[in-house]
């Protein structure tokens, strides 16, 4: 399945670290910023996670919920929570099948060896779960102010 922008956003469910199910729909009536980052405590997904806690208000303010995606176990995240004070939640997607979903699971190489790994990628899915903007390949520099701007800019 090809995800297309005006199409209803793949439901899941799975673990988070607010101890319940989750599944996307839970969020109907909220926009959400899904965000699938390759691993916790590495360098660049330490970033990220620190900006999106750094205006996680500014998305609270703009009726969007951010939700971090990771094949990462649920202890992981948790320890990356407590880490960097995460005030959001983090899902594990242990047998990336959310990923899968998404289209981010993907052939990787790096120091000339492949595997399947994370994309770095981000969602956004509007009130009525309908995926409203993607972006691929993401770097992490700016990338949670452009997602804050589209939020405010395009949904209401």
């Amino acid at each position: 399945m090809v995800l297309e922008i005006g199409q209803v956003a793949p439901d899941f469910t799975c673990e988070a670290t607010n101890g319940k199910t989750m599944k996307l729909s839970d969020f109907r009536g909220k926009n959400v910023v899904l965000y699938f980052y390759p691993k916790d405590m590495t360098p660049g997904c330490t970033t990220q996670a620190c900006d999106f806690r750094d205006y996680h208000k500014n998305f609270d303010e703009v009726n969007a919920v951010i939700l971090g995606v990771s094949p990462d176990p649920i202890d992981r995240h948790h320890k990356f929570i407590e880490k960097h004070g995460l005030p959001f939640s983090l899902l594990s997607d242990e047998n990336h099948e959310i990923a899968e979903a998404y289209g981010v699971w993907k052939l990787k190489k790096n120091f000339g060896k492949e595997y399947m790994g994370i994309e770095r990628s981000t969602f956004v899915i509007d009130k009525e779960g309908v995926l409203v903007k993607e972006w691929r390949k993401v770097k992490v520099k700016e990338h949670v102010v452009e997602a804050l701007e589209y939020v405010k800019n395009n949904l209401k």
